[in-house]
């Protein structure tokens, strides 16, 4: 039977929660025999869990600037990926396969190779996004604080108040020159 997204969220949460040093060992790794040798010792780390786990954590490394360690993690989230479908299309579990997917990538045609390079930089190209944008709401959020944090009576922002205003009023403003802004004033048009 289907999983609700509650039971989805707390599955990968304990998941994480029992495992995450392993994940991270798994995603710190760089060649394919010691990936499919820490696979072979734990094997309960080849899921969706592990590949869900990954793609935030590669999110995360490019929020930080940590480019060249969010590429690494992110070959390894393919490799999960990979093994993952491959299982699919095998219809069969997980576990019972990576060690099929290392063959087959060890041994592989041009184009197996092509088609695992491909995915690998459209994934960092939707990670370098995801980040971007995360990045952007995050400054959204924090120029709308100090835009609220300086919200005066009646609920207006000086800073637009004062940018509002016409260039010879700005300067009175500017200079702090209370005579030169009651001249200005006279001078305006009341209309």
């Amino acid at each position: 039977k289907e999983e609700t997204e509650e039971q989805k969220e707390q599955k990968h949460k304990t998941f994480v929660e029992r495992y995450e040093k392993q994940i991270k060992h798994f995603g710190m790794l760089r060649r394919w025999d010691n990936s499919q040798k820490y696979l072979s010792d734990n094997p309960h780390l080849v899921c969706e869990e592990t590949a869900n786990y990954l793609v935030i954590w590669c999110i995360d490394l490019e929020v930080e600037e940590k480019h060249a360690l969010m590429e690494q993690v992110a070959h390894q989230t393919i490799v999960m990926q990979f093994i993952l479908e491959l299982a699919k299309s095998l219809k069969v579990d997980p576990r019972a396969c990576f060690r099929q997917f290392f063959t087959k990538i060890k041994t592989a045609d041009q184009q197996y190779m092509e088609g695992f390079n491909d995915e690998l930089e459209a994934f960092k190209e939707r990670v370098r996004g995801r980040a971007k944008a995360r990045i952007e709401r995050a400054v959204r959020e924090y120029e709308e604080e100090e835009r609220q944090k300086r919200l005066g009576p009646g609920g207006l922002d000086p800073v637009d108040v004062y940018e509002s205003l016409p260039p010879e009023l700005q300067k009175c403003f500017d200079t702090k020159d209370v005579q030169m802004l009651q001249d200005t004033i006279s001078r305006m048009d009341p209309t």
